[in-house]
């Protein structure tokens, strides 16, 4: 999947690892598209229940790439492919058919935190929190979050800009668990276990339903989220 992404393919799951630790985990074009592309190829594997995403070294992503926009602003190509990647990796990631669990193993910041929230399952690493800082200068996805934790918490934390720990966000059921660091990825092992006891058409039925009750819209653009 190149330098940026690491696919582990596990028979019945799948794990795929963000792997700029010099950035943070930072979501550049290039990662968000080679996610986007991994998660099509593994829709398409009759193999494959769920996919586990989780970030290298100790940040589970700090958001989009910020040195990007800066390249953006002066490059209008750029911008089309900027939004056009970020369009794209939103509903592939959102709108994915299988389960999808994130294992975040530190500070899911701005489109960090966003991908976490489209995942259908996180286990959180004592380390983890969870905050929406580019909201002092851009748009917030919303939906997604509405979705889990309601319109009153969804709104504290993108409008009143409260900032979650671990165990906050296992208070608010943001999170299904919070565990030591080194004990992340053998307790993201047994929650794919008790995933994977389910046929795939059931899982992917499950799915279907609970994007139908997130209201998903496949047209939807970032900036409509």
């Amino acid at each position: 999947m190149g330098d940026e992404l690491i696919l582990e393919h596990l028979g019945d799951h799948a794990i795929l690892t963000l792997s700029r630790p010099e950035r943070r985990n930072a979501l550049s074009v290039v990662l968000r598209d080679a996610i986007s592309d991994a998660l099509d190829q593994l829709a398409a594997d009759t193999r494959v229940k769920t996919v586990v995403l989780t970030g290298a070294g100790t940040v589970f992503s700090a958001g989009f790439d910020l040195k990007e926009f800066d390249k953006a602003a002066q490059d209008e190509v750029f911008m089309s492919e900027l939004w056009a990647s970020s369009d794209r990796f939103h509903r592939t990631v959102w709108g994915f058919p299988l389960p999808l669990v994130a294992a975040v193993n530190g500070p899911a910041i701005a489109g960090g935190f966003d991908l976490a929230v489209m995942c259908d399952l996180r286990l959180a690493a004592t380390t983890a929190r969870f905050s929406h800082p580019e909201r002092s200068f851009g748009d917030v996805v919303y939906g997604p979050l509405h979705d889990l934790v309601g319109g009153a918490v969804a709104r504290e934390l993108t409008i009143g800009g409260r900032e979650l720990s671990a165990d906050e966000a296992l208070a608010l059921h943001l999170v299904s668990g919070v565990v030591e660091p080194e004990a992340l990825m053998d307790g993201v092992a047994e929650l794919v276990h008790r995933v994977c006891v389910a046929p795939r058409e059931v899982l992917m039925r499950i799915k279907a339903k609970a994007l139908r009750r997130a209201g998903w819209d496949a047209a939807s653009a970032t900036l409509d989220l």
